[in-house]
């Protein structure tokens, strides 16, 4: 499974956020620290504050911020409200091809449970663990020289 760039920012934006908890963050600065354009940014906002995940202030001082605390909001919230499939091969699909294989294939079930333990990792992660440095090694992320790099 590959995620895409919207869910890699959207994940980022968050951070951000909890990162100037207590304060309104603004699109401009967040596309200018990852390097995206602000177009971008607000689309990727716009399914994050339809799921409460984000909030919106405006006005002059406006800006955004997280709709519910950063440990409240799970890593599998985000990928709910950014991915359209987790279809992970053709007979996860709702118009499947026909497989011949179809009452002895075990690799229906075993995508399934590798799906399922995917997103139970992600259930498990919070916005707020991926803040903060003591919990790299709970995430099994071990030297602060490694980095996350999501598939864009």
């Amino acid at each position: 499974m590959r995620l895409t760039k919207q869910t890699n920012y959207a994940i980022r934006m968050l951070m951000y956020c909890a990162a100037n908890e207590g304060e309104l963050s603004r699109v401009p600065e967040i596309a200018k620290a990852y390097s995206v354009s602000e177009l971008f940014l607000f689309k990727i906002l716009h399914p994050l504050v339809e799921a409460g995940l984000m909030q919106t202030v405006r006005g002059r001082n406006g800006g955004v911020r997280l709709g519910k605390p950063a440990q409240e909001i799970t890593v599998a919230d985000v990928v709910r409200v950014t991915e359209d499939n987790f279809a992970m091969a053709e007979c996860f699909e709702n118009n499947a091809i026909e497989c011949p294989l179809v009452n002895a294939c075990g690799l229906n079930a075993t995508l399934s449970k590798a799906l399922k333990a995917f997103f139970d990792v992600l259930s498990a992660t919070t916005i707020a663990d991926l803040q903060r440095p003591t919990n790299r090694k709970r995430l099994g992320i071990d030297g602060a020289e490694q980095t996350c790099k999501m598939a864009g």
